[in-house]
C-alpha cells in the first residue's frame, strides 16, 4: 500500500562512488538501518544526479533521473504522459469525412477511448446523428451488432434480434396467453339406449347443423339451431343401428344395421331412398366421399356403394383379418384409410383393390382415424387399450412421423379445420377428452365429465363445437376450438350444463 507523500521528513543519502553503493537512513525508525544496493549508472550520468525521496509509512523509493539541463521522471518502464503528447499533430481531432456521415467520427471517438482512456476528450451522448455513444454509457444501438452466444435464453438471443435493424417486434410484445378452453360442457342431452360398444359409430353432425344419433333400433335427428328432435326411423325388433353417416352436403343420411344392410335416408323429408346389402353381419362404420359410400363390417370386408348405379356395391376391398371399425376418406377423395380389430391400419387408393399401405405399428384395435385438412397426405390414427398411442403417418411414403402415448384407450380423433389442433376422446381408464396442438403435441386442454368410455365424437359445421357420447347415455357439447375468422377464445358457458335436454 502506498502512503501519502511527506516532504517534512529529511532523508540522508550517503554515496560511496567507488563501490556504486547507496545507504539510506530513515530517522523515523528507532535505530538507523542501512541497506546496500549496487547501481549501474548509464554512461555520462554522475552519482550526484541521483536523488532519493522517502515516503512516510511503508518504505518505498522513487528515483528521479535528471540531466544538467532538464529533469524528467523515470520508472521501470516507459509510460508517456498523455497530457503533453500534442495529439493534434496526428490529425485525430479533425472533423469526420463527408463521404460517410458520422462513420469516421464514431471510429475516431472509439479509437481515442481505447488508446488514451475515457478521460481524454469528451463524448457526446448518443443522438439522432448516427454516432456511436461512449462505451461507458451504452444504449440500445450498441446491441444491433452483438449476439450473445453464451446464453441462448438471453433476451438478446438471435431468435429475437434482427440482423441489422435492432430488436424485432416479438421482443417488445409479451407472449400470447394460452387459449382458454371451457372445462365444462355448455349443453348435455340425455341419450337413452346409447350403446357402450367400442366398434360402433352412432353419432354424426351434418353440414346443415343436424345431429344424427342411433339409439337402439331407432335413429333420431336433433337440430342444433332450434333443438327440435325428430325420429327418423325405427328398424324394428329384429335389427339395430350400428352406424350413421351424413353425406358432405348434409341432405342424406346412411345407416348401417346389425343385419349387414346399408340404408340411405332423405333427412329433410324423413324418407328412405335405398337399401343395399352385401355384408354378412353388422355394418359398424360408414364413410362418404363426394359420390362413393364405403362401409366396413364385422365380416372383415369393405364395400363401396354408388347410388348412381343399380348394383348394391361396385367393389370389395379385402385386407383386414378382423372386424373393420375405422373408416375415413381423405379430403381430396383419393385415399381411403381403414382400421380394424386386427391392429392394422390400411390405406387404399382408387387404382387397386389391394392396400397401398399396410401399417402395423399399433398393438390394439384401430378405430380412431383422421386426415389433416391442413396438409396433404398426413394421417393420424389411435390405438385401443393395449396400445393407447396416437400415431402420425406420411401416406406418401408410409413413414411414421410421430407417436404419443396418451395413457388411455383412444376411441376417436378429429382434426380442427379452423386451427392446426386435434381432439381425441378416450376410454379405459380415464374417459377424458384431450385437445392437442400439432405438430408439437402440447396439451391445450383436458376435459372430463363422462363416467364411461367416450366412444362417439362429431364436430359442428363451424368447427368450434364438438359433441361426445358415451355409455353413460349422455351427449355432451364442448366449445373447444376458436372461430376460423376471429380466433378469439370461446366463452365459458359452463352454467348451461346444469340443465339437461332429452333427445327423445
Amino acid at each position: 500500500m502506498i502512503s501519502s507523500y511527506s516532504s517534512s521528513d529529511p532523508t540522508t543519502q550517503i554515496f560511496q562512488g567507488t563501490k556504486n553503493q547507496i545507504i539510506q537512513e530513515n530517522p523515523a525508525m528507532d535505530s538507523p538501518q542501512t541497506r546496500k544496493a549496487g547501481l549501474n549508472l548509464p554512461t555520462g550520468m554522475s552519482e550526484t544526479s541521483l536523488r532519493l525521496e522517502s515516503f512516510s509509512g511503508s518504505f518505498r523509493a522513487i528515483s528521479n533521473l535528471s540531466s544538467p539541463s532538464k529533469s524528467s521522471t523515470c520508472s521501470d518502464r516507459f509510460i508517456p504522459c498523455r497530457s503533453s503528447s500534442r495529439l493534434h499533430t496526428f490529425g485525430l481531432n479533425d472533423k469526420a469525412s463527408p463521404v460517410k456521415e458520422g462513420g469516421n467520427e464514431a471510429y475516431a471517438r472509439l479509437l481515442k477511448s481505447e488508446l488514451f482512456g475515457s478521460d481524454f476528450g469528451s463524448f457526446s451522448p448518443a443522438g439522432g446523428g448516427g454516432g456511436v455513444p461512449s462505451p461507458l454509457s451504452p444504449s440500445k444501438n450498441m446491441l444491433r451488432f452483438k449476439t450473445d452466444h453464451s446464453a441462448p435464453n438471453s433476451p438478446y438471443s438471435p431468435s429475437i434480434l434482427r440482423n441489422d435493424s435492432g430488436f424485432s417486434n416479438e421482443s417488445l410484445t409479451p407472449p400470447k396467453p394460452p387459449r382458454k378452453v371451457p372445462k365444462t360442457p355448455h349443453k348435455v342431452l340425455d341419450a337413452p339406449s346409447l350403446q357402450d360398444d367400442f366398434y360402433l359409430n352412432l353419432v354424426d353432425w351434418s353440414s346443415q347443423n343436424v345431429l344424427a344419433v342411433g339409439l337402439g333400433t331407432c335413429v333420431y335427428l336433433w337440430s342444433a339451431s332450434n333443438s327440435k328432435v325428430t325420429k327418423l326411423c325405427d328398424l324394428g325388433p329384429n335389427d339395430g343401428v350400428c352406424s350413421v353417416q351424413w353425406t358432405k352436403e348434409g341432405s342424406y343420411l346412411s345407416i348401417g344395421t346389425n343385419l349387414g344392410r346399408v340404408q340411405v335416408w332423405d333427412g329433410t323429408q324423413c324418407k328412405r331412398v335405398r337399401t343395399m346389402g352385401g355384408h354378412q353381419t353388422r355394418t359398424g362404420v360408414l364413410a362418404w366421399n363426394s359420390r362413393i359410400l364405403a362401409s366396413g363390417s364385422r365380416d372383415r370386408n369393405i364395400l363401396q356403394h354408388d347410388l348412381r348405379v343399380s348394383n348394391d356395391c361396385i367393389s370389395k376391398l379385402v385386407g383386414h383379418k378382423s372386424e373393420v371399425c375405422g373408416l375415413k376418406w381423405s379430403n381430396d377423395d383419393r385415399e381411403l384409410a381403414s382400421g380394424g380389430n386386427d391392429n392394422q391400419l390400411l390405406v387404399w387408393n382408387q387404382h387397386s383393390q389391394q392396400p397401398a399401405l399396410r401399417l402395423t405399428e399399433h398393438t390394439a384395435a384401430v378405430k380412431a382415424i383422421a386426415w389433416s385438412p391442413h396438409q396433404s397426405g398426413l394421417l393420424v390414427s389411435g390405438g385401443g387399450t393395449a396400445d393407447r398411442c396416437i400415431r402420425f403417418w406420411n401416406t406418401t411414403n408410409g413413414h411414421q412421423l410421430n407417436s404419443i402415448d396418451t395413457g388411455s384407450q383412444v376411441c376417436n380423433l378429429a382434426w380442427s379445420k379452423n386451427v392446426n389442433e386435434i381432439v381425441s376422446t378416450h376410454g379405459y381408464s380415464q374417459n377424458q377428452i384431450m385437445v392437442w396442438k400439432y405438430p408439437s403435441m402440447g396439451k391445450v386442454a383436458t376435459l372430463t365429465g363422462h363416467s364411461m368410455r367416450v366412444l362417439y365424437l362429431a364436430m359442428s359445421p363451424d368447427g368450434q363445437t364438438i359433441v361426445t357420447g358415451a355409455g353413460d347415455e349422455t351427449l355432451r357439447f364442448w366449445n373447444v376450438f376458436p372461430s376460423v375468422k376471429t380466433h378469439t377464445p370461446v366463452k365459458d358457458t359452463g352454467l348451461w350444463s346444469l340443465g339437461r335436454t332429452q333427445i327423445r
